[in-house]
């Protein structure tokens, strides 16, 4: 039998970064483990400032180069640099959130910027999303966040279904439920939105910045889409948001 084992790597590093060798370093469900040979990932804090070994969490970053690594942006390497080397000076940020445990495995969390504020909780979206993708109706989903005068944001869920002949407003509260219980009531979606598809670019990723446009009711400017696989199902998310508020 072959182990299933999780890797990080990203299109810029041009190759897989962190990983286990089969037979030779243990796999760690949910964990990528350890950095291969050459490789020297650390965690940063929020202020910039570098976390010392052993268990920690915040954001992942790379110290030293690499031969693979992407160098620049075709026509426009000020945005490179400002990208990924502004953010922590010296380092390569991978805008990565990650936690290390005592031993140096990495278990990546997730994107930083997929991180949502409501009353003062960050709450983590790829988390909630898994969580919704847990009903057996579901078959996928996407969570952002918008603006909300009480909690400074509130979370919004995009939902598919695997079959679109179900009751929508008993599977919001089934959804909502889930969640709450799950994850405590704090991380329940304040809306959902139910949609035959969620907007993908070619290479399969979900267009979160459409998505977090709409939910904020920024309708008019959703900016460029011309590299959306699936465009004909923005319409339908904005018609959607329009009919729901």
């Amino acid at each position: 039998k072959c182990p299933i084992v999780d890797t990080w790597w990203q299109t810029e590093t041009g190759g897989i970064m962190i990983s286990s060798l089969a037979g030779v370093t243990k796999d760690i469900p949910t964990f990528a483990t350890l950095p291969l040979p050459g490789i020297q990932p650390c965690l940063m804090d929020e202020n910039g400032q570098e976390l010392p070994g052993g268990e920690q969490e915040g954001r992942l970053c790379v110290k030293f180069p690499w031969p693979s690594i992407a160098r620049s942006i075709y026509g426009d390497h000020q945005r490179y640099a400002d990208t990924y080397f502004s953010t922590f000076p010296g380092k390569y940020f991978t805008g990565d959130g990650a936690k290390r445990d005592a031993e140096g495995n990495y278990r990546i969390t997730g994107r930083v910027d997929d991180i949502v504020i409501v009353s003062g909780h960050n709450l983590g979206t790829a988390e909630i999303e898994n969580i919704i993708n847990e009903h057996p109706q579901v078959a996928e989903s996407a969570v952002v966040g918008y603006p909300h005068d009480v909690k400074g944001n509130s979370i919004y869920a995009y939902v598919t279904l695997k079959t679109d002949g179900s009751n929508h407003s008993q599977l919001e509260n089934e959804i909502k439920d889930l969640v709450s219980r799950t994850l405590g009531p704090i991380s329940k979606p304040e809306k959902i939105q139910f949609t035959s598809g969620l907007p993908k670019t070619r290479s399969g990723k979900i267009m979160r910045r459409i998505l977090k446009k709409v939910a904020a009711n920024e309708l008019e400017n959703l900016g460029d889409i011309s590299t959306l696989l699936n465009p004909e199902c923005v319409k339908e998310i904005i018609a959607g948001k329009r009919q729901g508020g």
